[in-house]
């Protein structure tokens, strides 16, 4: 045995052990997919047992859905605030296409095996990893709102998520980013248009 490769592993504790093996996790999530994910796999990129890990998650499932929410929490963004509902919407989809695209992805692109074994959807995921309470788009809106851009009476629920709504449609189907002029046409010629309050003539 190398005891000298095994000496971090031994030096890690808490908090950092468990950052170690949702990134490994993660990794390797990646690059196999659920179905191919091991255990084993995730303790050996951790540098580390498959004890470690049954120690604190008891299955596959459990230690993925805890990658996925730790991944998703630490790519979250603050809201944006440009003073405006137009630019926040933009900011909040830009910073989406660059670091959070790849959890999209990931939900269709290597969970078809998770979903068959949960009997869950990428809906179901997706609440997974939300909060509870408003999310970045409600206090965009909410902000817009205050700010008189934006007409209450047409904020039904499906009105507020429509924007996000097609933005993840449009990210799923294409397994990456979404194109910058796309971004620029949900928010310009639907989104917009639905929500914006009348000027008075």
């Amino acid at each position: 045995m190398d005891l000298e490769a095994e000496a971090p592993a031994r030096r890690r504790r808490g908090a950092e052990l468990e950052e170690a093996l949702l990134e490994a996790a993660w990794d390797e999530l990646n690059q196999h997919g659920y179905g191919a994910l091991t255990i084993d796999g995730v303790a050996q990129r951790a540098g580390t047992s498959r004890t470690v890990v049954y120690r604190r998650w008891a299955t596959k499932r459990e230690l993925v859905e805890a990658a996925i929410v730790f991944i998703s929490q630490r790519s979250r963004p603050e809201v944006p605030d440009t003073g405006s509902l137009r630019g926040d919407l933009l900011e909040m989809m830009t910073h989406t296409n660059k670091k959070r695209i790849g959890l999209m992805a990931l939900m269709v692109a290597f969970m078809g095996g998770y979903f068959q074994e949960t009997g869950t959807s990428p809906y179901d995921l997706r609440r997974l990893v939300m909060d509870e309470g408003p999310n970045s788009l409600d206090v965009i809106i909410d902000r817009a709102v205050e700010r008189g851009e934006v007409d209450p009476a047409r904020l039904t629920p499906r009105v507020r998520s429509v924007a996000a709504d097609l933005f993840r449609h449009e990210a799923l189907m294409r397994l990456g980013q979404v194109p910058d002029d796309v971004v620029v046409e949900i928010v310009d010629e639907i989104f917009l248009p639905l929500v914006a309050r009348e000027v008075p003539r």
